[in-house]
């Protein structure tokens, strides 16, 4: 269900990360055990989900936005200072400081917030922990395109999502290995 030729993502489009799988205990907060996670949204439009496998740095996640994002697009993000710097590259960065319990608020006739991907990261995880219950991490770019293809045609009806599925199928295939060695 992976999209192969993606077109850069535009207009209003928010960004954040988010950590999937693993156990943290206590109060900790030990990332070490989970898969990092970094989504772009259109705010009305498709979701991008990639799995990052390395620390989450300002140069990183800058990277990724640019390679995803027009740089004519309003990006909205939290108040992670790697976010800081965007707006000298697209035409318009907004944050939302969620230290201080400030989820949304208005600027002008533009609402400034990340609860589109908040909203979709919690479809992610709730298909995880409830659907799959583990998902390795070397297979975890697969359930990000399942997720990301169910979100991007969420307002298709069942038979054309089905026959997309199956569009998606053409060119690939799948082959048994006999692991027996017979």
């Amino acid at each position: 269900m992976a999209e192969l030729n993606l077109a850069p993502l535009s207009g209003t489009v928010e960004v954040d990360e988010t950590y999937v799988g693993g156990k943290t205990r206590g109060l900790q907060r030990d990332h070490k055990t989970k898969a990092t996670v970094v989504s772009l949204v259109e705010r009305g439009g498709n979701v991008r989900s990639i799995h990052h496998k390395e620390a989450v740095t300002g140069k990183n996640l800058k990277q990724i936005v640019r390679e995803n994002v027009t740089i004519d697009s309003h990006i909205m993000t939290d108040d992670f200072g790697g976010y800081r710097g965007l707006k000298k590259e697209f035409r318009r960065h907004s944050t939302i400081r969620h230290k201080w319990r400030v989820y949304a608020r208005k600027e002008g006739d533009v609402l400034i917030s990340t609860n589109t991907i908040e909203g979709y990261f919690s479809i992610l995880k709730r298909g995880i922990n409830g659907v799959y219950h583990h998902v390795g991490k070397q297979h975890l770019h697969r359930y990000l395109s399942e997720f990301d293809f169910r979100y991007n045609s969420r307002n298709v009806d069942d038979g054309e999502r089905s026959l997309l599925a199956i569009r998606k199928v053409t060119g690939k295939r799948l082959t048994y290995r006999d692991s027996s060695g017979v």
